[in-house]
């Protein structure tokens, strides 16, 4: 039986950066060169990283992903590559550019095949920049004949159908041996199975083996967990590379009459829970904000509450404990346990801690302020103050020692607004505003499961801002319990405040919810980057207008 040695890797790319990215992929073609790989398959615009966005709309940008991958070509002696990038459409009708699977071999570029269906919802804007491919062509490579796709190209397959086409359909007339799909397909905390059933699915369909390879990394927001896979033509998933990690590895394809998949390096099917998942892509979020920007050390403020523990956890795992500054900010109203705790977890994770009352910054705002306020009594304006003094202090600190402010807030306050602007929703990296409060506790126990990092007495005291005396969350908000639930199926689910009443809520209590969501519009589109765990993250994947009527 003939066969040909494949290889699938999933790299970390950089946007942008044309060198490192094309001599990564061009080291990985030397070393698969001495393993005897006959192809190796790379993912979706890896060329230039992905997404680009709007630097597609620059020629000098395409002009260097041309060059990139010419530059790759020639190292394709002896041995074929697939690699992604944008290629201009030749047509002047339609748009200017497609989203290309590039087949290098011989030293040249072979044959590029294109995108069909551009996702064009949530973080998704492709049919922003590129024309959907309309002709649909195997390609041929030493006897294999492969049906080329680039990820949305294969998620076409579910009971609700996005597309009217399906380039599966096409390609299989064409009697592929295999299936090839190029992909960057983002993490959120159910994408792993999500992915991985659709790919069982195109196979159940079509009836022969697939490779899927994927991005790992972080992009700003977006996070990519790779999870590359094998299948069979039994739809069996028979090797998984790992998540979050650069990896590659390699598989004899045997076909002709009969088609065999023959891994050559140990398999692996990894079998982790959604909240580690969601742990590991904090810490990789955070660990490549910071690596792909040149930055190395963080601060933030430690209040003693669950939030800024877990981001202080997740930033010291990420950066190394070294590299990250708490500053614990008391004032007036801030509880002695809620100091404790705050210190009590920075010597456990060895970092290196300050305290800076900001009770005098307070008072000297209120003195300046007092001809003004008219005598009026103490109420939320007094309670913002102080966290924008806090704010005030961290940013300074920032600006001295050159460290990145990361936030703390978490997404069930970005929803509903509670939070103070320009000051704790000041910072260069929104770590936990996508989980909310529930999952927050979640990730906290995670965290605990080994041994106790976050002091138990932050996960079990009552959340409070301590703006006020005796202050709890519970005050201004419903349990975090109920509030959650409530938001979960408003934002990601999408379900209308009829459908939600319908399931057991109190209607005026989901109207005061919904309402709360939709008046902060313009709090959280000045909140920083938030990194996206979720199906429905705030930020580029959900776009709301900031002056509207709907459910006000």
């Amino acid at each position: 039986m003939e066969s040909l040695v494949i290889s699938i890797a999933q790299l970390d790319y950089h946007t942008g950066n044309f060198e490192y990215n094309t001599q990564k992929i061009i080291s990985h073609i030397e070393q698969a060169k001495q393993e005897g790989v006959g192809l190796l398959v790379f993912s979706e615009l890896c060329v230039c990283g992905y997404p680009p966005r709007d630097f597609l709309e620059f020629t000098d940008f395409i002009d260097q992903c041309k060059q990139s991958v010419e530059q790759i070509a020639q190292h394709c002696e002896g041995i074929a590559a697939i690699v992604g990038a944008p290629s201009v459409n030749p047509v002047i009708e339609g748009k200017d550019l497609y989203n290309s699977a590039w087949f290098l071999a011989d030293g040249k570029i072979k044959d590029i095949r294109h995108k069909a269906l551009l996702p064009n919802y949530d973080i998704f804007d492709e049919y922003r920049y590129f024309e959907p491919n309309r002709m649909f062509e195997i390609v041929e490579y030493k006897g294999v004949r492969i049906a080329l796709t680039v990820c949305e190209d294969l998620w076409n397959i579910n009971d609700n159908p996005m597309y009217i086409i399906n380039p599966m359909d096409e390609l299989i007339k064409q009697q592929p041996h295999v299936m090839i799909n190029i992909a960057a397909s983002p993490f959120n905390k159910n994408q792993a199975e999500v992915r991985e059933q659709v790919m069982v699915d195109n196979v159940k369909k079509y009836g022969i083996p697939l490779f899927y390879v994927n991005h790992i990394g972080a992009q700003t927001q977006l996070i990519f967990d790779g999870g590359s896979m094998v299948l069979n033509s039994q739809a069996e998933v028979m090797d998984t590379l790992p998540f979050f990690v650069e990896a590659r590895k390699n598989y004899r394809f045997h076909f002709s009459s009969s088609t065999q998949i023959e891994p050559l390096q140990q398999t692996l099917k990894p079998n982790s829970s959604a909240i580690e998942r969601i742990h590991d892509a904090l810490v990789l979020g955070i660990r490549e904000y910071f690596e792909k920007q040149g930055f190395k050390q963080a601060i933030l403020g430690l209040s003693g509450g669950i939030d800024s523990a877990i981001v202080l956890v997740l930033a010291a795992r990420a950066l190394g404990a070294e590299n990250v500054r708490a500053v614990l900010l008391p004032s007036q109203y801030s509880s002695e346990h809620s100091i404790d705790d705050a210190r009590a977890l920075a010597e456990n994770l060895g970092v290196k801690y300050d305290i800076i009352s900001i009770e005098h910054t307070y008072q000297a705002l209120e003195q300046t302020l007092a001809p003004h306020f008219n005598g009026l009594p103490f109420n939320i304006a007094e309670e913002n103050m102080q966290s924008r003094s806090r704010g005030v202090l961290l940013m300074a600190l920032s600006n001295k020692f050159g460290y990145i402010l990361l936030n703390t807030s978490n997404k069930s306050e970005l929803a509903v607004g509670y939070g103070t602007l320009y000051g704790d929703m000041c910072g260069g990296l929104s770590v936990i505003g996508d989980l909310y409060k529930t999952e927050v506790y979640e990730l906290a126990h995670y965290i605990n499961s080994e041994e106790e990092i976050i002091p138990n007495n932050t996960i079990v005291k009552a959340p409070s801002a301590e703006l006020r005396p005796g202050q709890k969350d519970s005050d201004s908000l419903p349990d975090y319990e109920v509030l959650d639930a409530i938001l979960a199926l408003y934002i990601e689910m999408r379900k209308s405040p009829k459908e939600i009443v319908s399931l057991g809520f109190d209607e005026a209590l989901v109207k005061r919810v919904l309402r709360m969501v939709n008046m902060n519009e313009w709090k959280r589109i000045q909140a920083p980057p938030v990194l996206r765990v979720s199906s429905k993250a705030f930020g580029p994947g959900r776009r709301m207008p900031i002056v509207a009527k709907y459910l006000n």
